[in-house]
């Protein structure tokens, strides 16, 4: 890195800036842009992450990763924040994505003159497009924006409104079809209302390319249906603090069945027993957590018995660890999933079958998975996990984030399948295979116990990148949240 000092102008006032340039572009100090423009950076208790507060939200991010997380989004950066003497120097896009969106602020870099241009954004027309589809009892509403809007959402008893920020939305929307849990959508200039049919709530979380808006509406209180449903199969699902406070970590396979085996001998439940036992000793390490494994030797541990391990602990994050295979040895990187009946791809379906072919699962539902017993049970943990679904998603994300930016690994992104050690999870929940052990390379270093640390080390920041924003997060929700 090289140092220069910048020429900044803040709405036409100029002032110096201590700054570092990169191969990838320039680095600015944050702390000394962050209340000028109407924020406020602090660091976690541990140094692990860094959180930058805006009216009505948290963004978090952390030194040397490429990534940042803003409300249930997980995005990428140019190049990761660095610390230096001048505090933590981010990136231009972390600025963009953060005050740009969140506040309105345009930057101009000029990197011949060394100028940093910091304005106030002009509003624009964003055309928006809503789909609403109900599946199963629960109705999705999503919103398509040509591009990402600066919004707020205030919550009332049966009532949502997308306030948006300084735009002004188009829509040639005519307004839903009937809806069970849906009594009406008005997309307004300033502003989206959705009102809600009685005894309804929802979550909402956002999807990128395209910007999505995303609101997953199901009954509330009695007649919610996760709540029936874990009911009906005999599960308590038991009341959680807020905040990351225990962890349940699952060696995958065990006794009998020894997982994939690699062509020089290495088994996948040895690989997954190590790798947990050498996290839980580096989370408890770094963090205030407890962690819990589900099985600490080799043994046999009928699937469902894992996911119990974790409510019975009220764990607040529940990782199942595996070691993938493949017909052919050149497949490598690592893949995270998060519980769903529809697989995400065809080669996904078939992750999640060559993992759910166990002893265990053939006793109960026969080899070819046709078991109705178990159909319906899939479906009614699916509706539960689905009320976890966005949080699932943003942990999956960190760690393959973190996976493949510490180790140089192939990212083959964040999947969904129907995993049956996934299925009794009541928080959320992801299976991590952290490898191919078909591949003779990544066999050898699954071996090797500094590669299996750096994987470690990986995980252990997306935890506690994780944690960070989840204690970040405001106490209640009543009021309102602004997202960039």
């Amino acid at each position: 890195m090289v140092a220069f000092t910048a020429e900044v102008t803040l709405d036409g006032r100029p002032f110096p800036l201590p700054s570092m340039r990169t191969d990838l572009g320039p680095l600015f100090p944050i702390q000394t842009l962050a209340q000028p423009l109407g924020g406020e950076l602090e660091e976690g208790a541990y140094g692990e992450g860094f959180t930058l507060k805006l009216p009505d939200r948290a963004v978090t991010f952390g030194a040397g990763s490429p990534a940042l997380t803003r409300g249930e989004s997980i995005e990428r950066l140019s190049q990761p924040p660095q610390g230096s003497i001048h505090g933590l120097l981010v990136p231009l896009d972390l600025l963009e994505k953060t005050f740009g969106d969140a506040l309105g602020y345009r930057f101009d870099w000029q990197p011949l003159e060394e100028r940093l241009a910091i304005e106030r954004h002009q509003p624009q027309e964003l055309r928006v497009l809503p789909e609403m589809v109900h599946v199963r009892g629960a109705t999705t509403l999503a919103f398509e924006f040509e591009d990402r809007p600066r919004y707020r959402i205030d919550e009332g008893e049966e009532t949502l409104t997308v306030q948006i920020l300084g735009d002004r939305l188009v829509s040639d929307w005519r307004g839903p079809r009937r809806d069970p849990l849906v009594v009406a959508v008005a997309v307004q200039p300033q502003r989206i209302e959705i009102r809600l049919a009685p005894g309804a709530r929802a979550d909402h979380y956002t999807l990128d390319r395209p910007f999505r808006l995303v609101f997953d509406i199901h009954r509330g209180g009695g007649g919610d249906t996760a709540s029936l449903s874990a009911e009906g199969l005999g599960l308590q699902v038991p009341k959680r603090t807020a905040g990351v406070q225990t962890i349940v970590i699952d060696p995958g396979h065990g006794g009998t069945e020894s997982g994939a085996l690699g062509p020089g001998g290495s088994a996948e439940k040895d690989l997954t027993l190590l790798l947990a036992q050498a996290l839980q000793r580096r989370l408890m390490q770094r963090l205030p957590v407890k962690v819990v494994l589900t099985r600490t030797e080799d043994a046999n541990l009928p699937l469902e018995t894992r996911t119990a391990v974790a409510n019975q602990n009220k764990a607040d994050l529940f990782i199942s660890l595996h070691v993938n295979s493949s017909f052919g040895a050149q497949a490598h990187g690592a893949e995270t999933y998060i519980l769903s009946m529809q697989a995400s791809d065809p080669l996904a379906a078939g992750s999640a079958e060559i993992e759910n072919a166990s002893a265990e699962a053939a006793e109960r539902s026969g080899s070819d998975g046709s078991d109705p017993l178990y159909d319906l049970q899939l479906i009614l943990w699916d509706l539960a996990q689905s009320h976890h679904l966005a949080e699932s998603n943003r942990f999956a994300s960190l760690v393959q984030d973190e996976l493949n930016s510490a180790l140089q690994l192939r990212d083959r992104g964040v999947k969904q399948a129907p995993f049956r050690v996934l299925m009794g999870a009541a928080m959320p929940a992801v299976l991590v295979e952290v490898g191919f052990l078909s591949n003779p390379e990544e066999e050898s270093r699954l071996q090797s116990p500094q590669y299996r640390q750096q994987l470690v080390d990986a995980l252990v920041r997306a935890v506690s990148r994780y944690r960070t924003q989840s204690q970040a997060a405001p106490p209640t929700l009543n009021l309102g949240e602004t997202v960039p």
